[in-house]
């Protein structure tokens, strides 16, 4: 078995908000309480460096160190430890990647009917290792452990292998690694209790990675069932150049707009609220079913739906951002002025070699009708530096839009050369230096830019939707503006008793670069 691994590679969104996370700790924690890392935070040696100069202090015995806050790694941890932790009398600050969670939700309510969740893999009777296939050291160390698990399993015991490695590599990893007795990919969580209880039947799935099924699959983000994300199709026919999703995802396939509402049914009677809609081109929905692009049509019947409150749009190509759906979004009340946009670039140059079918005046041009139709639109947007080719000049052009349209949510990601892309064999590949660099060079102007919003929201009220409350007796929230996990928090005091999911008027009275405070009224 040959599998190649990138020599550069971005961060996911769960990477992204670990990073986040610990960030503020640290910000949060300027005296002299200890703060630490269970661990190293992200499979990014440089990462764990620099954070390491910052003052978070990587651990493995928790039980040794002076009582402080501990950082969860982004790959989690045995909720036992945890549950020790805080019982020593650290605080904990969990920062474990969502999209593990939500397996690891799954794995728990096989808990629910007789199994045991135990802490060493030698007593195992299933070995589960999810795997990652896009970021390069998670790449490699998802291999040794697959490895390391194949050697550790007990007689009589199961090893399987899931996730996104397992998807890009099923045919190399079923050959090269015979001791795994189960490997399935992406499309497969959903059915994940009944595939571990047919286990002795499955060595490896047929149709564990078929990139033609679309799955009826409810994600909720956490225990509560107030905030729900709810994918409306699956795949993509974009053809970018440095992209690799259309071949571990596949073609574009829409859900019937019939059932994706009757899934949104089926949530809002569970008690959700805020409904996100997800897809890897949310604008591209019906294309394939309908022969046209339907998104405006399915977020009418959406919002007739008594009980969801909040309706929130991921991953929309802002060449597909219609007329018609800007009217929608502006005139249905229950639809969040925000918009998640993944522009990429502003150069024309660069747009043309990613195959981007958008130029810098058309962004321009549709984030100013966005704007005319809704003044207080929230867009949230995802660029890539040091992409092949990419001149001081495009470089500067991409810090023009930033700063000239001072987008409320932005990320960054370093150009990632993937195996079996267009991009990946093109010439002038960019140094990493230099990529870090421009990398810096955005971000710090987006945290200006950031501060300078969050400034102006001191004194004016807002509607908040509780997430948690803290310990200290305040309670963290989110605005319309801000989607789950990735966006910025309001944290705020209240005299109520208020619980997940409730949805109060707050009124700031102070701001951070990307979080502000308040009270309810």
């Amino acid at each position: 078995m040959e599998i190649y691994v990138a020599n550069n590679s971005g961060f996911c969104f769960g990477v992204k908000r670990a990073i986040k996370l610990a960030e503020n700790t640290l910000n949060e924690n300027q005296n002299d309480e200890k703060v630490y890392s269970y661990g190293d935070l992200i499979h990014n040696p440089q990462v764990v460096e620099k954070f390491d100069k910052k003052g978070l202090k990587v651990i493995n015995d928790f039980e040794k160190e002076k009582k402080g806050t501990i950082v969860l790694r982004s790959h989690g941890i045995h909720p036992n430890i945890k549950k020790k932790m805080i019982e020593y009398g650290h605080k904990c600050i969990d920062c474990t990647c969502p999209v593990l969670l939500n397996v690891y939700r799954k794995i728990e309510k096989k808990v629910e009917n007789g199994y045991e969740i135990i802490d060493l893999p030698e007593e195992a009777d299933i070995i589960m290792v999810n795997t990652c296939g896009f970021i390069n050291d998670a790449k490699k160390e998802s291999i040794e452990h697959i490895f390391d698990m194949s050697y550790r399993k007990k007689d009589g015991g199961k090893l399987v292998i899931s996730g996104c490695l397992s998807q890009r590599y099923s045919e190399e990893l079923s050959i090269e690694i015979p001791e795994a007795d189960c490997i399935i990919g992406v499309n497969q969580y959903s059915k994940l209790p009944e595939i571990l209880s047919d286990i002795d039947n499955n060595h490896v799935a047929a149709n564990s990675c078929d990139l033609d099924y679309l799955e009826k699959n409810v994600r909720k983000l956490s225990n509560n069932p107030y905030t729900a994300s709810l994918k409306i199709a699956e795949g993509c026919d974009n053809t970018c150049t440095y992209c690799i999703i259309p071949m571990i995802r596949g073609k574009y396939r829409s859900k019937k707009m019939e059932d994706i509402v009757a899934e949104a049914r089926e949530l809002a009677a569970a008690g959700c609220k805020e409904l996100i809609l997800i897809a890897q081109d949310l604008t591209y929905y019906g294309r394939d079913l309908y022969g046209k692009f339907v998104l405006p049509e399915l977020l009418r019947e959406l919002c007739k739906i008594d009980g969801i409150e909040w309706i929130r749009l991921m991953y929309c190509y802002d060449e597909r951002i219609t007329d018609e759906l800007i009217k929608v979004m502006a005139e249905e009340e229950k639809i969040c002025k925000y918009i998640d946009i993944p522009l990429q670039h502003a150069s024309d140059r660069v747009l043309k070699s990613m195959r981007r079918q958008t130029t810098g005046k058309s962004i321009k041009e549709t984030l100013a009708k966005l704007k005319a139709a809704m003044p207080d639109i929230h867009v949230r947007t995802t660029l890539i530096v040091g992409f092949p080719g990419e001149t001081d000049d495009d470089y500067n052009q991409l810090l023009e839009l930033v700063e000239s349209e001072k987008f409320s949510r932005l990320g960054v990601f370093t150009y990632s050369q993937e195996e079996g892309t267009v991009a990946a064999e093109m010439d002038n590949q960019i140094d990493d230096e230099i990529k870090q660099i421009r990398f810096d060079g955005v971000m710090r102007r987006q945290m200006l830019i950031s501060s300078e919003l969050n400034q102006e929201k001191i004194g004016k009220v807002f509607e908040v939707i509780v997430d948690s409350k803290d310990e200290d007796g305040s309670f963290l929230g989110r605005t319309r503006f801000d989607a789950p996990e990735i966006d910025n928090s309001v944290i705020f005091t209240s005299k109520n008793e208020l619980k997940s999911g409730d949805i109060v008027k707050v009124k700031i009275n102070d701001a951070f670069d990307y979080d502000i405070i308040g009270e309810e009224i």
